[in-house]
């Protein structure tokens, strides 16, 4: 029931990642998020689009896993998988806030998985 929870939120997260890259990217309060400014934006905004969707997929495996119930297990556990490498590529990559933003809540909600 935790990890169930635990990757609910997750889920909850990359919606919220979603709608920053997908809508907010160029707004005042996306840029202000990504630390943009609006001439970056403006440029990049088609590639945040792209990198939104990403998190769209993210969000819909993690859904699935949990509508399937115990069945859900490997579902569950590749699709927390992928978050945490694209966590851990974004740390290594982008910022390394992203690791704790993005890969470390994946990666309780794995063990909570895990151990559950």
């Amino acid at each position: 029931m935790l990890a169930n929870v635990l990757i609910g939120l997750v889920a909850l997260l990359h919606v919220y990642f979603m709608l920053l890259e997908m809508v907010l990217w160029d707004k005042p309060y996306g840029r202000r998020v990504f630390a943009l400014t609006p001439e970056f934006a403006t440029a990049s905004k088609a590639l945040a689009l792209n990198q939104g969707l990403y998190n769209g997929f993210l969000v819909a495996g993690l859904l699935w896993g949990l509508s399937l119930g115990g069945a859900g297990l490997p579902v569950k556990v590749f699709f927390l998988l992928c978050v945490i490498v694209a966590g851990v590529v974004g740390a290594i990559t982008v910022n390394r806030k992203i690791l704790f933003v993005q890969a470390l809540p994946a990666l309780v909600a794995l063990v909570a998985l895990w151990l559950g």
